[in-house]
């Protein structure tokens, strides 16, 4: 299968791992070879509630029996989707109520970049430097990275960047700006926490010129960082919210909520102001419902804040620096790019699936589900400590 992976899959790296894969259970992915992984990834923060999780894959497998795609986003009354939105709201402050459903985050992300041009009648956008926020091209655009940006020039205009935490840089938004978007825990840039009530400082400023609060929680969304929503952690309040990855147990799939008034401009002048095909699907929404359910019915959230305190605990070690993040969305940071790579791979050959954040090369990700016990925390925390072990004294060489 490999060679055929190769020849007629594309690829999005020069040394993709490669990895055959025969099946998935909880905290564990199986390869074709009879290798077992303990998967301290998720799907890149996807599989919140780990492989084949029961609620979800009942819930997909009956909404199958009934109904699978039928029209386009918004003209059918589906059950799973309006049920989603509808418990989805119950759990968001307001004035956020309505959500547009979509395919991917990076969808989400577009919308709400249009919904706040749209909501103001202005063109200015503004994101922070090292930010990732998807990969299409509106979403690139609010990229803070130039590096991976440069080649598929020109991107859409009136883009300006602010360096995150700094306040000094807060005054770049003006009457100009239709609207701001911030991670509320930067992913890529290295699992940065917003710090001295910066987020809140945006929202004020944001009241202060009629621009529009856009906080992408793609990453921390979904009971992550010990609360639903990663903003809810630093009091405040956004205009629209963009989510992804852990809101459909493992499904594709994305939205943006924001209030009814703001929501309800995208159905006229121009009608049809943003539409998909795919979005809201009943299958994938019938996903996302269930886990919802049980994100909110659990005690996996709190329990995520006691799996971080063990991590942390248990990673103690010259080689890293600091733990970097909040509740299961972690980053240990060591003194280079180079051990960091070696670690990553050392480990995954011995079955503990770590992964690398996108800007910053220090960073090992360790976000696993939120169902990962606390046996599955020690045993995956001692293999990476042995190989951390192992490559420590190799530099003392």
């Amino acid at each position: 299968m490999l060679n055929d992976f190769f020849t007629y899959q594309a690829q999005t790296s020069p040394h993709p791992l490669a990895m055959e894969i025969s099946h998935a259970k909880g905290s564990y992915i199986y390869d074709t070879d009879g290798n077992r992984y303990l998967d301290f990834v998720a799907g890149v923060s996807a599989c919140s509630l780990g492989h084949q999780h029961p609620r979800v894959n009942e819930a997909i497998k009956n909404q199958l029996d009934k109904y699978s795609h039928v029209m386009v986003y918004g003209e059918y009354a589906q059950h799973p989707a309006t049920e989603f939105c509808k418990l989805l709201a119950q759990h968001m402050p307001y004035p956020l109520t309505k959500t547009y459903l979509v395919n991917s985050g990076t969808e989400a992300t577009e919308g709400a970049l249009k919904l706040a041009r749209r909501v103001t009648g202005r063109s200015q956008l503004i994101s922070c430097f090292n930010a990732y926020h998807g990969n299409t091209m509106g979403s690139m655009s609010v990229m803070g990275f130039e590096e991976r940006k440069q080649i598929f020039r020109p991107l859409i205009p009136d883009v300006d960047f602010i360096t995150f935490n700094n306040e000094a840089d807060i005054e770049k938004i003006t009457t100009k700006t239709a609207g701001i978007i911030l991670e509320s825990i930067q992913g890529g840039a290295g699992f940065i926490q917003p710090e001295n009530d910066f987020l809140k400082k945006i929202r004020q400023r944001c009241d202060e010129v009629g621009a529009i609060m856009i906080l992408d929680e793609i990453q921390p969304g979904f009971g992550r960082t010990g609360k639903l929503f990663g903003f809810e952690n630093y009091d405040v309040i956004p205009d629209v919210v963009v989510m992804g990855k852990g809101m459909g147990g493992g499904m594709p799939v994305g939205a943006f909520t924001a209030s009814e008034k703001m929501m309800d401009l995208l159905s006229h002048d121009p009608k049809l102001g943003h539409i998909t095909t795919f979005g809201g699907h009943p299958v994938i929404a019938a996903a996302c419902l269930a886990t919802l359910q049980e994100v909110t019915e659990t005690n996996l959230m709190a329990e995520t804040l006691e799996k971080e305190q063990l991590v942390r605990k248990l990673l103690q070690h010259p080689l890293i620096k600091e733990i970097r993040g909040r509740g299961l969305m972690l980053a240990a940071m060591t003194d280079s790019p180079e051990i960091t790579n070696e670690v990553i791979l050392r480990c995954h050959k011995r079955g503990l699936i770590l992964f690398w954040l996108l800007f910053e090369g220090c960073a090992i990700r360790i976000t696993p589900p939120l169902t990962v016990s606390n046996e599955e925390i020690e045993e995956g925390c001692t293999l990476l400590l042995d190989v951390l072990n192992e490559v420590q004294e190799e530099l003392k060489r």
